[in-house]
């Protein structure tokens, strides 16, 4: 216990000898794919109903991974049910339109086929009135049986697992695979392409094949539940999220430093800046310096981008403070990100 005492007092030492502190700062990220606030209505539909061109080579994959055609339909439905209910969660969109009845199929699963034609899509979406298309254009589930005890075994249907699975212990995974496309007629664009994968597990040997072909035959609503929370899943894409930003500012300089910084920790942000600001017509370049650069702190814990970004710059040209030009280039990326999400949102 005593050499635990030392430990966290020798941390305390070196950090109070720090001549910065660290503040986080709460700010929003743009979503990874930028569709446009002017866009309310978007549509949903799945294109994974394999064609009749590769009949056998379809139903081979099928057979050997457990899945039916009605399963894949079945399957992609709850996909895009997923998608539909987390982007009408989130109310990003004023019409959010699951569309059905289309004759739209994929060459071979598990794969994205070519894309729609622009005509195509233009007409679904005149159809239906929205203005872009989300198209899931992928789902597969793949079965495979892994040994645990080396054993060697022949896998080519649902059957041999269970065989299987009364002569060595192996890992039965089923591998999910989706993949969505994001239509834009008005501008003939793919806003985006993207596949994701989702693994289910089960272990199978004698001593629990009951419990095995249980799970086997539970394997279709697992995949159809899988299947919703990839959809739910892939919204995260057109959604804004939060994220913790990281930024050091100054403690040590003058004895104003010293009282900011106690203001600074119980969040009278305002109260160091009046601080700050005054430090910043010191005679020591240094603290001139390091004054400013705390000065493009605080602007940026206000939301005032422009101005951190005025700060940073006096900080390092002035008075060549290197940590303000890092800052500088950070303040830059965080307005071009800005920048974005005021696209996407219109805020």
């Amino acid at each position: 216990m005593k050499a635990f005492g030392y430990i966290i007092l020798f941390i305390t030492v070196i950090l109070s000898s720090c001549k910065t502190n660290l503040v986080y700062i709460n700010a929003t990220n743009p979503a990874p794919v930028t569709i446009s606030n002017a866009t309310k209505n978007v549509g949903i539909v799945a294109r994974t109903t394999p064609t009749d061109d590769n009949k056998i080579l379809n139903a081979i994959h099928q057979n050997r991974s457990g899945e039916s055609l009605k399963l894949i339909q079945e399957s992609s439905a709850e996909c895009v049910r997923g998608l539909n209910d987390a982007l009408t969660q989130n109310k990003r969109f004023d019409i959010i339109k699951p569309i059905n009845g289309l004759d739209l199929k994929t060459p071979v699963t598990g794969t994205f086929p070519s894309q729609l034609s622009w005509t195509e899509v233009e007409s679904i979406c005149n159809n239906n009135g929205v203005d872009i298309l989300f198209v899931l254009e992928v789902f597969d589930s793949e079965l495979k049986v892994i040994p645990i005890t080396p054993k060697p075994t022949k896998i080519d249907n649902v059957v041999d697992v269970i065989n299987a699975a009364t002569q060595s212990q192996v890992n039965i995974t089923t591998t999910i695979k989706t993949g969505w496309r994001i239509y834009d007629p008005k501008n003939k664009y793919i806003l985006d392409e993207y596949p994701m994968v989702e693994n289910l597990t089960v272990t199978a040997s004698a001593a629990n094949i009951v419990n095995t072909t249980e799970a086997l035959l539970g394997r279709k609503e697992a995949i159809k539940q899988s299947a919703n929370n990839m959809g739910h899943r892939y919204a995260s894409r057109i959604i804004p999220y939060w994220v913790s930003l990281t930024r050091d500012y100054y403690v040590k300089g003058s004895n104003n430093f010293k009282i900011a910084t106690r203001r600074a920790r119980t969040r009278n942000w305002d109260g160091a800046g009046e601080l700050w600001l005054i430090e910043t017509k010191n005679k020591k370049r240094k603290i001139a310096g390091r004054a400013c650069y705390n000065m493009a702190i605080l602007s940026e814990i206000n939301g005032d981008i422009d101005t951190a970004m005025t700060w940073a710059q006096k900080s390092y040209e002035d008075y060549r403070n290197k940590l303000a030009l890092s800052y500088l280039n950070l303040l830059r990326n965080r307005k071009q990100k800005l920048q974005k999400l005021e696209y996407q949102t219109g805020n």
